[in-house]
């Protein structure tokens, strides 16, 4: 009879356990490149830090899924995105017509501008003529990086990255001339450092990503429900201040026009 019982009450207690643990919580897995700070690096301890890292897992929390972010270079992450072995990338994204053929962009994140980075000294013309002979240094796969090819050709020495550390660690050595790159990044990591000392910005503001102004965090094309719900939750991240207060620990500067109802 005790048997009997203590069978029964651990069925029931089996039951009840069921009863509150979902059966398939949804898991989302997201792609970083987790080296852009100040919107994404990884801290000493490993783990993965940054603007865009915290706004994702603000936007998973108001989503009430599980999400994994996965760091790898920013060249990657639209592979793997394809190859579906990550659901969507966080990783701000520039809208060129060839990214656009393969992958869905959603609502703006931010809007950073690209300017060269120049030494203090040079008053550079920026026309192929002008910078012949000129090395500057880009990331691998960048919307920079496709820009100054097609604007330049073969009058300027492209030298590729994987990631802006390398770029920046190259121009304080004298091993570079010059960069294009975002300006709030550029303005954080390197002008407003003493090894950005007698750097400044040259060349005005560019978008260089097809002429469109902004950058996004972008799903695949199959995945448009997901983008969807994505875009809705970043809404409402930016319309009740959230976005704002998860932006100040990491930089000064507004991204977005919206930030303005938030002073």
């Amino acid at each position: 009879m005790h048997l009997h019982h203590t069978i029964r009450a651990l069925t029931l207690a089996s039951a009840s356990l069921f009863v509150l643990t979902p059966a398939h919580a949804e898991k989302l897995v997201l792609g970083n490149e987790g080296s852009y700070p100040p919107f994404s690096m990884v801290d000493p301890s490993g783990r993965l830090t940054g603007f865009e890292p915290d706004l994702a897992r603000e936007m998973c929390k108001r989503m009430k899924v599980d999400c994994e972010i996965v760091v790898m270079d920013f060249k990657a992450l639209i592979p793997a995105l394809l190859q579906k072995k990550l659901d969507a990338v966080v990783s701000q994204t520039k809208p060129l017509p060839e990214r656009k053929e393969k992958v869905l962009f959603g609502r703006p994140v931010l809007f950073n501008p690209d300017s060269y980075v120049v030494p203090e000294a040079k008053h550079y013309t920026f026309t192929p003529e002008g910078l012949k002979g000129v090395r500057i240094g880009l990331q691998r796969g960048s919307a920079q990086a496709k820009y100054v090819s097609e604007t330049f050709g073969n009058a300027v020495q492209i030298v590729f990255y994987d990631n802006p550390d390398q770029i920046r660690l190259d121009l304080a050595n004298g091993r570079l001339d010059m960069s294009l790159g975002p300006k709030i990044s550029w303005t954080n990591e390197f002008l407003s450092k003493p090894q950005g000392k007698g750097w400044k910005f040259a060349g005005g503001d560019l978008w260089t990503g097809g002429g469109e102004a902004g950058s996004s965090w972008i799903a695949r094309k199959d995945s448009a429900e997901l983008l969807n719900r994505m875009n809705a939750t970043l809404g409402t991240i930016i319309k009740d201040c959230t976005f704002t207060k998860l932006r100040k620990p990491y930089m000064d500067v507004e991204l977005l026009p919206e930030e303005a109802a938030c002073r």
